[in-house]
């Protein structure tokens, strides 16, 4: 009877000795029989990229939308003008009567009052204006760099790259080989199709 406590204790090193050895040695053949992981290699000609600064400020498109935008900033700049040169008039004009004297207090609370808030209008109008502007500059560039990418799509089978990078200044891409960049072909094939598309 005493010896049987010591024989479980030995078949149980045993076995704890045998499920260890072949943990550690199993895992080392399971080690050297992975194949290390498929890298996908990317063919030579895989990947371009465009200078986006560059084709965004030589398309023929960017002009004509930016020269709309222009337009509506001078619009802005002169309806903000006309307001503003309004309300001096009517500040002048406050104040040369009060200082002659020629108006009541009350009178003067009134228009002292509605010069306030002609003020608070001027300033809520510029606001909504260059607001307007900055949100018609947003759009335009989306719609330049839509119809790139749309042109792209359409043409991938002409350029035959799995990649056309974006390359500006502040993006992911640093640096680019001279040799992928293929801003000055994508730039005068947009600026003939849009043309063709203009008339």
């Amino acid at each position: 009877m005493k010896k049987l406590p010591l024989i479980l204790f030995i078949v149980l090193f045993l076995a704890i000795a045998v499920l260890y050895l072949l943990h550690f040695t199993g895992s080392k053949k399971a080690a050297e029989s992975d194949t290390p992981p498929v890298i996908a290699e990317i063919p030579a000609r895989g990947i371009a990229f465009i200078n986006i600064d560059t084709v965004i400020y030589k398309f023929d498109m960017f002009f004509d939308r930016r020269e709309d935008l222009m337009a509506k900033q001078k619009k802005a700049e002169a309806e903000l003008t006309s307001k503003g040169n309004q309300y001096e008039k009517n500040a002048k004009d406050f104040e040369e009567k009060v200082n002659k004297g020629l108006i009541t207090r009350a009178t003067a609370a009134e228009m002292q009052q509605g010069l306030i808030q002609q003020q608070q209008e001027l300033v809520t109008l510029r606001d909504k204006l260059q607001s307007d502007l900055l949100e018609e500059e947003q759009v335009m560039n989306r719609q330049i760099i839509e119809y790139i990418t749309s042109y792209l799509e359409a043409n991938k089978s002409e350029y035959n790259y799995s990649y056309i990078l974006g390359k500006s200044f502040g993006s992911v891409v640093l640096y680019g080989d001279s040799a992928l960049d293929i801003t000055k072909k994508v730039l005068g094939e947009i600026n003939k199709q849009y043309q063709s598309e203009k008339k």
